[in-house]
């Protein structure tokens, strides 16, 4: 199955970004609105830069399968930006997808975000500093977050053959890397 060769795969990168982000001090409540602002901005460039060319880059048998327009999370992330007092910017890197399988890669590691980001939402809305802090991007499914991303796993594992595991890879790597390297 793809997903459990892309977890396998990109473990060392999930790893990475935890650390980029200061991850272990949302558990022990140090975690700060400037951590936060950090988190936010990199995910916002991170959005800018390639939600519209992995969306572009699908076919639409995607499009109704994985629910795609409920999964735009750049306006979301925008909103975020604005109630704190972030700027919206341009896209500025060149960041390409050479095929659908590269999209979906891509796409592999902006549903993870969302994943984490429901628990870092739940987390940080108990701590100190953040009762004012809208949580737009992390929050964005809501009670749905489990059976959305188990429907991103499942479209994965069925519609992608084994011969293009290494292509959904490269996307994954690819968004990493931007998103490790975009401060």
């Amino acid at each position: 199955m793809v997903s459990e060769y892309l977890k396998q795969n990109t473990a060392d990168y999930h790893d990475a970004a935890e650390k980029l982000f200061n991850s272990e001090k949302i558990f022990n409540k140090t975690f700060t609105v400037e951590d936060y602002k950090k988190i936010i901005h990199t995910n916002y460039l991170m959005l800018l830069h390639s939600e519209d060319k992995i969306f572009s880059s699908l076919s639409d048998k995607y499009a109704d399968k994985l629910q795609l327009a409920e999964r735009k999370k750049l306006s979301l992330i925008e909103k975020d930006l604005k109630s704190l007092s972030l700027e919206n910017q341009h896209a500025s890197h060149d960041l390409e997808f050479d095929n659908e399988h590269e999209a979906l890669g891509a796409m592999y590691v902006i549903e993870g975000s969302t994943l984490g980001g429901n628990v870092i939402a739940k987390q940080l809305s108990k701590t100190e500093g953040f009762d004012t802090v809208t949580f737009n991007f992390f929050g964005c499914y809501q009670e749905n977050t489990g059976p959305m991303w188990k429907n991103f796993k499942e479209v994965l594992d069925t519609e992608v053959t084994e011969e293009k595991y290494d292509e959904v890879l490269s996307g994954a790597k690819k968004l990493y890397t931007f998103l490790l390297n975009v401060n």
